[in-house]
Order: structure tokens, then sequence, then C-alpha cells
């Protein structure tokens, strides 16, 4: 700058003249660089700067230098990249005059074509619909398509139809629409991750109860698992979403929509060119679509067993085979790409992701052989919660702080909590449009959705700090939902001694009466009670089925206490299979079981110490006891001085 200021003042001492040429320089500044501005507009960015490094004007560019910058103007306007001289002081306002002209060359030139290349589309779309009605037209007077009045009108119907703006569902527009959104399920997000984002990614079957987000997690995995280095998916790998349920075929391999069929020459649907021959038509199915990608089969375990078997088969070939009696390899009439799926085969590797409510006994063995396994987790009220509170900040609304907790209490699953949730919104809205203001969900509205569709809580037994004599509660499990039992005893003296009768309601089933019978061993090797002294009478509050022996060490507590008449916390639940000899065994669904007494307000869970690795560390609120014998449970149940006089 100080170089050009003495060429441009030309060494004078008069303050004035030097302050109008520095004014000069700072104008022409200006200048240039609104000239770089009009070609980045001009051409971009990007494309400037690529440009630029063609025609060797990117380091002057980005200079300092007047001259320089100017020097980089003229290679890029001119696209010329022989300018090599800078250009003198006294010269530069010229060149800037000639580049202005330039560039507005350029810009009218690129108007003008722009209008002539808006004009030419139009022309051709205009040219191309006039011929498209011209040839309708003709095919309807020659009589000789597939077309009349009533499939042209038809046709227009469904035209209509798709010009229509669709609505869009709370459930789509509360979807979740990325794993933060996933709330309650980390462990099973970080898991399927790990078995589908990764270089060797796994068939996996996902359980777990409904409504809370395994098809969402499984869309948004596949979509994670593309940005993975070294992944096998493309980023046009597809998601085939397909309900097991629903999947039906004919044992003539006439349809099978999941693997695909052969349209013989001789049954419907063949294509008309290719049965006049004698030919018939393969009909890929959604295995092929899926192809480099994702099949996710929704319940899977409602499945056709036959099916699934074929299935199997093409996750072991990668490939699905089609044969036809009417199949003729040295026919010339059949088409190449018919030839090559008879020959060949379709390919069909993909991953597949099956979810299912089922229990895993209930799945198929070969095909849970196959695939790794994920357990999605009831929801708790607080990640009910929190789905909420993300539901009502895109709905842009407000709701009472009691909401959340009432909704929680009719439902477990983010599904259906998002349901009353929209219900309640809808209720909100209409008040608003009657009194104006903003929606605000109010627990009265809740209540008004609780009542309009019969909802029921989903606890209805709770826990007390009271203390009862014979009465226990115990755990069960209902697929993935576990609960709390009530079980009682009552005992009374045998009118006959050694003569007394047992009673135990049938429903509970026959595991739960063998229990009776093992408490009742137990209880006479621990005290040397009798039963057969007592009029004993068991009854599970509800009628509820148990179907395993799991109910055992809560029958044995529940009849100590009413023969004994030592009451029992309410707060307490226990779960586990009895020995004769006294023993607590290893039961199933401890996860559920657990859940399921924190959800009634339990405090404190016995549990068999067998189970001790399928305890979740992360409960809170709840003690967790793991037993080895009645007598552990005996210490944890009754006060001290009780537990001495028992088990001595």
């Amino acid at each position: 700058m100080k170089v050009f200021l003495e060429k441009f003042i030309g060494g004078t001492k008069d303050k004035e003249n030097a302050s109008s040429k520095f004014k000069s320089y700072e104008q022409l500044k200006r200048q240039v660089a609104i000239l770089y501005s009009l070609l980045a507009n001009l051409h971009g960015a990007d494309k400037l700067v690529l440009r630029a490094g063609k025609l060797g004007a990117l380091q002057f560019m980005r200079s300092e230098k007047l001259e320089e910058r100017v020097l980089a103007l003229q290679k890029l306007v001119f696209e010329d990249p022989t300018y090599e001289s800078l250009p003198a002081s006294e010269d530069i306002p010229c060149i800037l005059d000639e580049i202005e002209e330039e560039i507005a060359d350029t810009i009218a030139r690129r108007t003008v074509e722009d209008k002539l290349e808006k004009k030419i589309k139009e022309k051709l779309q205009q040219r191309h619909e006039d011929y498209v009605k011209e040839i309708k037209v003709q095919v309807l007077k020659e009589h000789s398509g597939p077309e009349n009045a009533q499939t042209l009108k038809k046709f227009a119907i469904l035209e209509k139809l798709d010009q229509r703006k669709p609505y869009v569902s709370a459930m789509d527009f509360l979807r979740p629409q990325v794993f933060d959104e996933i709330v309650g399920q980390e462990r099973a997000v970080k898991s399927l991750l790990a078995k589908l984002a990764s270089p060797y990614p796994q068939h996996i079957i996902m359980y777990g109860p409904p409504g809370v987000g395994k098809t969402t997690a499984a869309r948004l995995a596949l979509e994670a698992a593309k940005g993975v280095k070294g992944t096998p998916f493309s980023r046009e790998a597809a998601f085939v979403e397909v309900n097991g349920a629903t999947l039906r075929w004919d044992p003539r391999e006439v349809t099978n929509p999941l693997l695909g069929s052969v349209h013989d020459p001789i049954y419907q649907g063949a294509r008309r060119d290719l049965a006049e021959t004698g030919v018939p038509e393969p009909k890929l199915g959604l295995v092929t679509d899926a192809h480099g990608g994702v099949l996710f089969i929704d319940e899977i375990g409602e499945m056709d067993m036959l099916l699934l078997n074929k299935l199997l088969k093409v996750l072991e070939d990668k490939r699905v085979y089609f044969d036809s009696s009417y199949y003729d390899p040295h026919e010339s009439n059949v088409p190449k790409y018919i030839k090559k799926i008879f020959e060949e085969g379709a390919p069909a590797d993909f991953i597949l992701i099956g979810a299912t409510t089922r229990d895993p006994d209930e799945i198929n063995p070969a095909i849970r052989s196959r695939c790794a396994e994920i357990f999605f987790e009831p929801l708790t009220p607080k990640a009910i919660s929190e789905i909420l509170s993300q539901a009502v900040v895109k709905l842009d609304v407000k709701m009472q702080d009691a909401v959340p907790e009432l909704i929680s209490e009719y439902t477990i699953e983010g599904r259906k909590a998002i349901n009353i949730l929209a219900d309640a919104y809808g209720v909100a809205y209409l008040r608003c449009e009657t009194d104006g203001g903003c929606p605000t969900i109010t627990v009265e509205d809740v209540m008004e959705v609780v009542q309009a569709s019969r909802l029921s809580p989903c606890v209805t037994r709770k826990a007390s700090s009271n203390r009862e004599v014979g009465k226990i509660f115990g755990l069960g499990v209902l697929g993935f939902l576990g609960s709390v039992l009530e079980i009682e005893a009552v005992a009374f003296p045998a009118r006959v001694k050694g003569q007394g009768t047992i009673r135990f309601n049938d429903t509970a089933g026959s595991m739960a009466k063998d229990s009776v019978f093992n408490a009742a061993s137990v209880i006479r090797k621990l005290t040397g009670e009798d039963l057969s002294n007592y009029d004993l009478h068991v009854n599970v509050v509800g009628g509820g089925r148990i179907d395993g022996p799991s109910a055992g060490t809560a029958i044995f507590l529940a009849i100590l206490s009413a023969i004994q008449d030592r009451p029992i916390a309410q707060d307490v639940a226990i779960t586990g299979e009895i020995s004769i000899q006294g023993k607590v065994r290893a039961v199933g669904g401890i996860f559920e079981k657990i859940y399921g007494a924190w959800q009634a307000g339990v405090k404190t869970v016995l549990a068999p110490a067998e189970n001790g690795k399928d305890i979740p560390s992360d409960i809170k609120g709840m003690r967790v006891i793991t037993v080895n014998s009645v007598e552990e449970i005996i210490r944890h149940v009754f006060p001290p001085a009780e537990v001495d006089e028992l088990v001595s």
C-alpha cells in the first residue's frame, strides 16, 4: 500500500492532493471487491475458486495488493492465464472499466440464454402434452387399446385423488427421527448398532412389547450403518418392511410375495405375450427387493412355519431359485432375463431383522440359531413422561405437570401414550377453538379421553407399608410384562386332628398346586408343623394362572404366615421355585418380574441367587435381595426375634 501511495501521489508534499489520491485508492479497492462479488454470484464461490486455480490467479485473489488482485481479475474475466505483469497504478481505472464491460456482457448474454432456454422448455413441454393428447385421441378412435370411457374415468379419479394433499397423523408426525428420541431403550439400541453397524452385520431378532420403538430403531440403525467405515451397506441400501402376520402364500407357488413366484402360461396373471408363446414368467419377491439392504419382518413369530423354513433356505443360499415345468432352456422365445433367473436364481443377499412380541421359546429354533437376539424393555413411567415431553414440544403446545404421570398409569407403550396425548390434544384444540388462546393439555382432557376409550389402569394392585397375616406378593410374567400376584392363605384347626384339607383354586394351574405340597413338606421339615392338622385354603386373588413353579416361595410364606399367625410386610414381593429340601431355585422372566414389582410400588424383592446375573443393575428405589434357601427368606421377611424362633 505504501509503494502504491508513493507512485500514486508522485512524491508530492501537497497534503490535499495526497488525501484526494488516497480516497481514489480506497474507491478502487471497493470497486475491485464489488467485481469479485459479482463474479462469485455469477459463477458460484466454489467454481470461482476452481477457475482461479486453473488460471493461476488463486494466489493473486487472496493478495492484499491492489495490483495483484486486479491481475487476478484480468485472468478470471478474460480467461487468459498469460496475463503475467502487474498493471501500472495509473492504468488500473481503465482496466477496471474494461473488466466491468466484459462482466456486463457476460451477464447480459446469460440472461438472454436463460430466457431462451425457458421458452424452449415451455415450447417442448407444450408440444409433448399436445402430442400425448393426440396419441390418446388416436388410440381411442381406433379402439385398439384397453381404454374406454369407464376406465378413463376411473383413471381420472385416481389422478385427482393423488393430487389431494394427504393428512399427517399424530403418529407419523411424532415418530422418532433420531436415536435420542427413542426413550428407555438405550441398551437395546446400543446392542442393535453393535450388531448392524459393523463390517460384518448379523441377522437379528428383536423381542419386546409393542409400541416401544423396535421398528423405528431398526430403520434408524440401517441409516447409521450406511455411514460406518467398512460397512457393506451402500447409500442406496433398501429397508424393506413387511408384517409377518400378513404374509400368505399358495403351496402351489402361484403366489409368494416374500420369496417370489412363477406365473405359468395357463395361470391368470401371466403376461399375454409370454403366455401365447408358452413361457413362464418369474415374479421377484421382497427378498430380492431387499438385496444389499435390510428385510424387516414385523411379528416374525406369526409367520407360517413352512414359509419361514423356505426363508431360512434363502438366508443360507443368499439367492432364491425358481422352477417351472413349463420352462424349456432350449426354447428360443425365452427372454434373456427369464433364462438368467431360472438358471442362476435371483440375488437375495440381505440382513434379516425380525421383531416379535412373543417369548423366545415360541420362535422357531432354526431362525433363532441364525440370529443375534436383542431384548427391548417395557417403558417405565419416567420414560413415558420423557416421550410425552418430546411430543408436546413437536406439537407446540403445553401440558399440565400431572399429565405424564396420569397417562403412564394407563399404558406402558410409547405408541399408546402418544395416542392418548394426541386425543387429549384434540380435546384441548377444540376447546381453544371455542374459547381462544393457546392449547394446553390438562388432566381433565386426559380423563375425558380415558373415559371415552374405556381405559383401565395398568397396575391395579399397589404395595403398602402395612403388615398382614397370610398374604404375600408373588411375581408373574406374561409375554414381556411382569406383574404382582396376590397370594393369600387362611388356616383353621382341623375338626379332626390329622384329617385337615387343603384347598387351592384350580385356575392357578397344576404346577402351582404342586408348589403347595412342596411348601407343606418344607414347613414340616422346618417347624415340625403337620398341615394335615389344619383346614388350609390357598388362593391366588383374581384367579391368575401360574404356568410355572415360580410362585413356590410365595406360597410357602403365605402358608407359614397363616398357620403361625405371623404378619408379613406388604411392600415385599418374592419369586422362586421351592424344592422339598428348602432350596430356592431359578425361575424365568426375572427382569420383567422385577419391573412389574417396581411398578406396583414394592420396596424389596427376594429372588433366587441362581438368577443373580439376570437382575438389572440400574433399579432405583427398590432393593433386590438374592437368596438360596427358605432360611434366608425368613431372615429377610420376619423380625429377628421371630426368625430365631422359626429357624431354631
